[in-house]
């Protein structure tokens, strides 16, 4: 059963540019072919779940907020607002 689901509406999009291993851009692609779905959104759901499972990550996130001006977004992820 794959950890990750194919999606299922397209949500607003940003752009990144990133290197990666041959091997892991291979495995990339071979994933989201598995879910029927685009590397791109392999990367975002896979990050999302780094994000969500990671405690120390969201303990971190946590002091940030009570020490700044930031936003938790739908991804777990806060940004600084102006």
């Amino acid at each position: 059963m794959a950890l990750l689901k194919p999606p299922s509406k397209q949500p607003k999009t940003t752009t990144l540019q990133v290197r990666l291993e041959e091997e892991v851009r291979h495995n990339l692609d071979r994933y989201a072919e598995f879910i029927d779905a685009t590397p791109s959104y392999v990367v975002s759901e896979a990050l999302k779940l780094l994000f969500k499972k990671d405690d120390d990550f969201k303990r971190w996130l946590e002091r940030q907020s009570n020490s700044g001006n930031y936003q938790q977004t739908e991804g777990g992820v806060h940004t600084k607002t102006a």
